[in-house]
């Protein structure tokens, strides 16, 4: 008789999942774009399965989450972030003195800070293999860190911006090709997509342009032909990739945009030619403002930079506000990101200040890192938004945004997959 009472108290019917309820000051309606007072969310799992006006009462057993004095929203998306790493005046020496596993750990403790941030996804955006690991970690559940969407190795040219032998001497100065990320034709390309799917990636990242921070003299020049990107997209549709290209110059941009990626990252040059293209294509923006900001501060400090790129630094950091105001004005499409690592991770939030001040109203900065960013991931069934059957994913800050957008940067409340990480 025992055993068979226990067994019924372990039987489907007899395990009534917990719930928890979330009750919200001020919730924002990321869709359109209003603050809704006095709110309840209901999670089951690691799901939302209601949200409903006013404070529910829980039953037995369910946990009541207080947040009545704070403003709730979907867990933030950064859809550009490298993990690996984190901006120093020896990053250039750390490339020859740490291990793998020196970077394996500064890249979960990288991680931890952006969740801490109301990050609670994030789409890293070239590094090694070392962030694949980290992500299949987390989704086991062996360590903390937002949801990753990983590009793995980024895909460059011979000597262009993603080319790790660039600047080193002879010793060290190798021929690299497709299976390290370095391309030149179309054949080429497509193994270098397929390496990618072998290796465990999530989408594809390539160079369309010279960047600031490799050890090369352009910071700008188009560094792939129009066919070289049509044949990464074709191969990276096949293998159900999307393709994002960092791309400073107008003319790397243009052919990136022809070729069919789905969005363009940094943008800092972009010409109204290159905005009209991306709103016929759908292509998406990734402004990445704090990332300019940053690297033309960091400059200004003597010996952090080599020489060649403290220059590219001056020069093309402090352009690319402007730019972002001019893409939102002429209606391009924008996903939030911020290059983080390029400064300090877990400093995010500074990008919806600086988006703000270029003229984005509040509620669509975060729409941006919310709604916007799960429809480039491809994740807008699961992602964005608080709605029954989405994620659990909800962050709550100090203050409200809407009037106060620093409100931001004081996360006091995060909770990913159901699962509370942050409770202050």
């Amino acid at each position: 008789m025992k055993k068979l009472l226990l067994l019924l108290c372990l039987s489907p019917l007899f395990l009534q999942a917990q719930k928890t309820i979330i009750h919200c000051g001020k919730l924002i309606d990321v869709k359109a774009l209003s603050v809704l007072n006095n709110m309840s969310i209901i999670v089951e799992g690691k799901k939302i399965v209601a949200v409903q006006s006013g404070y529910v009462d829980g039953t037995k057993g369910d946990q009541i989450i207080n947040l009545k004095n704070k403003t709730v929203m979907p867990g933030l998306i950064d859809m550009h972030v490298h993990l690996e790493s984190e901006t120093n005046p020896n990053a250039y020496l750390d490339r020859f003195t740490k291990n793998p596993g020196d970077v394996a750990y500064q890249a979960l403790v990288n991680a931890k800070k952006n969740l801490m941030a109301g990050f609670t996804t994030v789409r890293d955006l070239g590094g090694t293999h070392v962030v694949i690991s980290l992500r299949n970690a987390i989704n086991k559940g062996s360590v903390d860190g937002p949801r990753i969407f990983t590009a793995g190795v980024s895909i460059g040219t011979t000597g262009g911006h993603a080319d790790d032998s660039n600047g080193l001497n002879e010793t060290f100065k190798k021929d690299l090709g497709p299976a390290d990320g370095v391309i030149n034709g179309v054949e080429d390309a497509a193994k270098a997509v397929r390496q990618r799917y072998k290796e465990g990636s999530d989408l594809i990242k390539i160079t369309a342009t010279g960047g600031v921070l490799s050890y090369a003299k352009d910071g700008m020049g188009a560094q792939f032909t129009v066919e070289e990107v049509k044949a990464i997209v074709q191969t990276a549709k096949d293998y159900g990739f999307k393709v994002a290209a960092h791309a400073h110059g107008a003319e790397g941009m243009k052919r990136a945009v022809l070729g069919g990626v789905s969005s363009i990252e940094h943008g800092t040059y972009m010409t109204p030619e290159v905005m009209d293209l991306m709103k016929e294509r759908g292509t998406y923006f990734v402004p990445t403002v704090i990332a300019g900001r940053s690297v033309a501060d960091s400059a200004l400090i003597p010996n952090y930079y080599p020489d060649m790129v403290k220059k590219k630094a001056l020069e093309i950091g402090p352009i690319i506000q402007s730019t972002f105001g001019k893409a939102y004005k002429a209606g391009v499409k924008i996903a939030f990101g911020t290059d983080a690592g390029v400064f300090g991770h877990g400093k995010n939030a500074r990008e919806f200040e600086l988006m703000h001040e270029a003229g984005m109203p509040a509620l669509e900065a975060i729409r941006s890192a919310t709604v916007h960013a799960a429809d480039l991931l491809g994740q807008s069934d699961k992602l964005g938004t608080i709605e029954p059957g989405k994620a659990a994913d909800i962050i709550a800050v100090e203050g409200n945004p809407a009037e106060t957008i620093q409100s931001m940067s004081k996360v006091k409340f995060v909770m990913r997959d159901g699962t509370v990480y942050k409770n202050n």
